[in-house]
């Protein structure tokens, strides 16, 4: 019984975090917005002027379909980033919120698992949210497009337990230039806005082994109905990732926390 209660301590912090911000819900609302005004403007916008694009087996398909699922993955990843980062680093810093959540029965890993799973909780919005406006604008082409969201889940919690495990290195907020040095190369050579063999052969290797890679080669694959057992190494590399940066985080934050 113990043990099963153990289980729900982590939302404790979620419905924390959910508390806070009831107040600030426009906040939540607006990250909803930023994917969507990207997709508008980058896909449909330079859409109109790129020819198709060709995705294996005589296959093309209009530059916003090839667009869209990488956008999906971007802001699975982006919908995270921020929670795991810059908010957490307050928490943890300034505010000494977790000194106060570690006086009562809760323990270092409900810390890491709780701020994960708020993180999750509004990427899988945002996702669900993109995904929504993919099928109204039709750049929807299988149905196995429905395990989009639980996809872009799964790509929010590699880069949610990578997020806190990296914030607990950081000294000061000059140190969250380093996030935006990794994150905006990311952003740019993910896949997302060219096909691979478009890249010079060096630098598609070097892509492929990029965790937001392996997110937008397995939202596109899903998208387009392109479905194969190769979509196990992507999700087997985001499963491994997660699971290293919230083991990085509890062990960083128990020494930090001294619990």
């Amino acid at each position: 019984m113990a043990k099963a209660i153990a289980g729900w301590r982590p939302l404790r912090l979620v419905e924390r975090n959910a508390l806070v911000y009831r107040r600030t819900w426009y906040v939540l609302v607006a990250g909803l917005f930023e994917p969507i005004l990207y997709l508008l403007s980058i896909g449909l916008g330079v859409g109109a002027l790129v020819a198709p694009v060709a995705v294996g087996g005589g296959r093309e398909v209009p530059y916003e379909v090839f667009v869209a699922p990488g956008m999906l993955a971007v802001s699975a990843m982006n919908g995270v980033v921020f929670d795991t980062t810059f908010n957490f680093f307050v928490k943890y810093k300034y505010s000494k919120t977790f000194d106060a959540v570690l006086a009562t029965p809760l323990e270092v890993a409900d810390v890491a698992v709780g701020e994960s799973a708020w993180a999750l909780l509004r990427s899988a919005v945002y996702a669900a949210g993109f995904l929504l406006t993919m099928v109204a604008l039709g750049l929807v082409q299988s149905w196995w497009a429905v395990l989009a969201v639980p996809a872009a889940v799964l790509i929010g919690f590699a880069f949610a337990g990578t997020g806190i495990a990296t914030t607990t290195w950081m000294r000061s907020f000059v140190d969250f230039d380093y996030v935006i040095l990794v994150i905006v190369p990311l952003f740019l050579f993910s896949a997302t806005f060219f096909p691979l063999d478009r890249y010079p052969e060096a630098l598609g290797w070097a892509v492929q082994i990029t965790p937001l890679y392996q997110g937008v080669a397995l939202e596109r694959a899903l998208v387009l109905g392109d479905v194969g057992w190769g979509l196990l190494l992507h999700a087997g590399y985001l499963v491994v990732m997660a699971a290293a940066g919230v083991w990085v985080a509890t062990r960083r934050l128990a020494l930090l926390l001294r619990r």
